[in-house]
This record gives C-alpha cells, sequence and structure tokens, in this order.
C-alpha cells in the first residue's frame, strides 16, 4: 500500500485528519484576509455589545463615554458608579471571557489532532481537576490564603497535576493511548482529592461557594487576572500555529508524522506543555468551563476545513466569540441571580455537539 493511499485510508476513518493527501482548496489571499478580519470585527462587535448587557442598560453612548474619558477625551464621564460597573467589572470580564474561549478552543484543536481523538479537550490532561484541588485546597483549608489566594491555588495545583503527568510518562512514551488515559486516571485522581478536602471541610457556606468556581464563572476576572491572560494566551497561540504543519502530520498518525520529519515525540511534548500552561492559566482565573474545546474546534472544522493553519486561528475566534456570548446569557437568563458559564455551555454544548455529528455522519 502506498503513503498516499494509507492517508486517505487514515483521513477516512479519522474525523480529525485531513481528508486526503492533496492540497487543500486554495481561497485567494484577498479572500481570505477579508474572511478573517469579518471574523474579528464580529468578535469586536461581540465584546462591546456584551458590555452594554447586565442589570444596569448602558447604551452606546455611555460606552463610549467611557473609553473616551480613559482616553483623556473632552467628553462628559458617567457617574462614577456606572462608570466603574463598565470599566472594572464589565470589561475585564467579557475580555476575559475571549481569552479564555480562544484559549480552550485552541487547545481543544491541538489535542484532538495530538492524540488523534475527536473527543479530546483540553481537561484531557488532569490539568483542571488538579486546578480544582489546589483551590479548594486554599480556600477551605486556608492553607497559604494570605498569598496565594484561590488562582495561585489553582495554578499550582494545576501544574502539580501536569508535572504528574510528565512523570508518569517518562519512561512509557507519549503515545496518545497512553496520554489519555494516564491524564484520566490523573483527573480521576484530584477530582477524589477535592471531593476529601470539600467533605472533611464540613462548612455549608464554603462547600456552596467552591462548587459555584467549580463550576466556571467569569465575576473573579480583574485588570490584573486579565493582564495575565492577555500575556500568556497570544504566546500560546502562535507556539501551537507555528506547529500547524506538525500538527496536520500528527493527525494522520504517528508513522506518517515521522516519514514527513516531524520529531513526534518532541513536538508532541512541547504542544502537550502549551495546552497545559494555557488550560492552567485559564482554569486557575474562572474555574473548569466545559464543551468549549471540544465543540468548536469541531464546528469550525466544518465550516473551514482541517487544515490547522487555518483552523487554529479560525477556533480561537470563535471560540471567544461562543464564550463572551454564553457569559452573557449567564448574567442575565436568570437575573437576578447569575448562573455560572459552564452550566450554561454544558447545556449549549449537548446539542450543538449532537447536530455537529450529525452533520458530518458520525451519529
Amino acid at each position: 500500500m502506498s503513503a498516499d493511499t494509507a492517508a486517505t485510508d487514515t483521513a477516512a476513518a479519522d474525523p480529525v485528519a485531513p481528508r486526503g493527501p492533496g492540497p487543500a482548496p486554495r481561497r485567494s489571499a484577498v479572500a481570505g484576509a477579508g474572511l478573517f478580519l469579518l471574523a474579528a470585527a464580529i468578535l469586536a462587535a461581540s465584546v462591546a455589545a456584551a458590555v452594554r448587557i447586565g442589570a444596569a442598560d448602558v447604551g452606546w453612548t455611555g460606552l463610549a463615554r467611557v473609553f473616551g474619558t480613559r482616553l483623556g477625551l473632552d467628553v462628559e464621564p458617567l457617574p462614577p458608579l456606572l462608570d466603574s460597573l463598565v470599566w472594572d467589572l464589565r470589561l475585564p470580564r467579557v475580555l476575559m471571557a475571549a481569552l479564555v474561549g480562544a484559549s480552550l478552543a485552541v487547545c481543544g484543536a491541538v489535542l484532538q489532532a495530538v492524540t488523534r481523538n475527536a473527543l479530546a479537550d483540553p481537561y484531557l490532561l488532569g490539568v483542571s481537576s488538579g486546578a480544582s484541588a489546589g483551590a479548594v485546597t486554599v480556600v477551605v483549608l486556608g492553607i497559604g490564603a494570605s498569598t496565594l489566594g484561590v488562582t495561585g491555588g489553582a495554578l499550582a495545583g494545576a501544574l502539580l497535576s501536569f508535572g504528574l503527568l510528565l512523570l508518569l510518562l517518562r519512561r512509557t512514551g507519549l503515545d496518545s493511548v497512553r496520554i489519555v488515559l494516564t491524564g484520566v486516571v490523573i483527573g480521576q485522581l484530584f477530582t477524589a482529592l477535592t471531593s476529601l478536602v470539600l467533605m472533611a471541610s464540613a462548612d455549608a457556606d464554603t462547600t456552596r461557594a467552591v462548587t459555584h468556581w467549580l463550576l466556571g464563572s467569569m465575576a473573579p476576572a480583574r485588570w490584573n487576572t486579565v493582564a495575565v491572560c492577555a500575556v500568556v494566551t497570544p504566546l500560546g497561540l502562535a507556539a501551537a500555529w507555528l506547529c500547524s504543519n506538525a500538527l496536520d502530520g500528527l493527525a494522520f498518525g504517528t508513522d506518517t508524522a515521522a516519514s514527513l520529519g516531524i520529531d513526534v515525540r518532541h513536538t508532541r511534548m512541547l504542544l502537550l506543555v502549551v495546552t497545559a500552561v494555557l488550560t492552567a492559566v485559564a482554569v486557575a482565573t474562572v474555574g473548569a468551563i466545559g464543551f468549549v474545546g471540544l465543540i468548536v474546534p469541531h464546528g469550525v472544522r466544518f465550516l473551514v476545513g482541517p487544515l490547522h493553519r487555518v483552523l487554529l486561528p479560525y477556533a480561537a475566534l470563535a471560540g471567544a466569540v461562543f464564550l463572551v456570548w454564553t457569559d452573557a446569557l449567564a448574567r442575565v437568563a436568570f437575573g437576578p441571580r447569575e448562573v455560572p458559564v459552564g452550566v450554561i455551555t454544558a447545556l449549549l454544548g449537548v446539542p450543538i455537539f449532537l447536530l455537529v455529528l450529525r452533520k458530518r455522519g458520525e451519529l
């Protein structure tokens, strides 16, 4: 069997592999740039519209006055309370939603190629469970709460779980099956530790607060945490995009990737580190938000094709738009009570994922 025939057979069987050895249909550079700019404009409009949404309505004029004040323009400022509501609470929250959505969507696309598993998502490596255990330990037991805080504890737990993953894989190699199985085991371990700490606390109020965080919420977002994500996320997305050709090869399988000159082990290690860091930062700041990294890559792959140099940028934009609007819905759907955004993503994600599978002929 020729290499081209093998690649074609692999693509037919693998939902995340490029569909055949030939080049994808070429779009003109102008059309491609125009489509990307349109998607970026949709994201910008979504951010602006989502900032206005909430219990206190802020019109477009009021929003312009907030930005004009910050830019030093000669505009009448909003009342201090409303100005602070927009600038200090809503805008960081919406920007955080965009950054986290982009991170999770790209991590999902990367891991689906690395593991050749269509059900892979950013939490496959057990990082989310480690972050949850770290955050719960800090909050419930008060270990270093004054210095670390919830974000620091979650980040420490996430890095600990990823370090344990690499330790367990150091001799067995980075085979995709072993990555999945080891990640599941580590996730279950840290989930059990989280439950143990919660049971030992015997504090109903603390348990309720921690449970709300575990379901994912943008409410803790502030400018300092946005600044951290604004540095880490672009760097991680750029690193993943630079590995686009390697991801295309890995989607066909280890043998095909090696025949293309890809250092499979080192590339997998780099991509695992990138996805782990992006996921750790996201979970540490806003909690575990499911389905974004699972459904967005499949939907974008259906629209723009499987080549990762195109897939990853559009997945980032689509994930950002999806989470911005999902968080806006979480704020107002059951007002005045706010629902954790992870609940909304799950409620929306299940039917969307089933629809994607049906469109692909896999259901």
